[in-house]
């Protein structure tokens, strides 16, 4: 089991990442909420992971927090609930919103999530209501990535931030619509994180 990388950020294209381990280039997949806590790439960084084998591929997944892996974990014990869907959770909603909203029985702010219907909303409630007690134990406390230097811009960032979001599950012109309006000249992550945040106070 892969529980921990750290090394040299090569390549940064949400929701894939590439780091340089010892020579070894890893591709991992992460929420936006990691992409957006990433230095440029040619910095140094660390990652909590998640591996998980199929026949048919080995597919590793990125974290800037190991609390953020642990609700990942969680998530994916639910019925139904897969690594992406529970990437597009974790990227739509921070952990403490997350936690807040099932405890509180909030089926309607779950819904605005990319892929979670009422059904599902309802099931994340009664799955998981009784897993977070334990979540403020000083092993779980937030820890920050490795990072330095500045976010850089891509060539076409609207381009890049709406296949982000259609990568996450959102429909094309869902995502499109989550972009109009935006202000130009934001970063590919600016623009994503700008995008989820009026949906999910929509």
């Amino acid at each position: 089991m892969i529980g921990r990388l750290r090394g040299t950020l090569l390549e940064k294209q949400p929701p894939w990442l590439v780091i340089d381990v010892g020579g070894v280039g890893y591709e991992l997949e992460a929420s936006m909420t990691t992409l957006l806590a990433l230095p440029a790439p040619s910095e140094q960084v660390q990652l909590y992971t998640h591996l998980t084998v199929r026949e048919d591929a080995h597919l590793l997944y990125g974290f800037a927090r190991e609390k953020e892996r642990a609700l990942f974990r969680a998530l994916i014990k639910v019925n139904g609930i897969g690594p992406k869907l529970a990437l597009a959770i974790l990227s739509g909603m921070e952990e403490e919103l997350f936690i807040r909203c099932v405890l509180e029985d909030d089926v309607k702010a779950l819904t605005r999530l990319p892929g979670v219907g009422k059904k599902t909303a309802e099931r994340l409630v009664i799955e998981m209501r009784d897993r977070f007690p334990h979540w403020s134990q000083p092993g779980l406390e937030s820890q920050d990535v490795m990072t330095s230097g500045s976010l850089p811009m891509p060539q076409d960032p609207r381009q890049d931030a709406e296949a982000a979001l259609i990568s996450l599950g959102y429909k094309p012109t869902e995502a499109s619509r989550m972009l109009s309006g935006l202000e130009e000249g934001l970063s590919t992550e600016a623009l994503i994180k700008a995008a989820l945040t009026r949906k999910l106070a929509g």
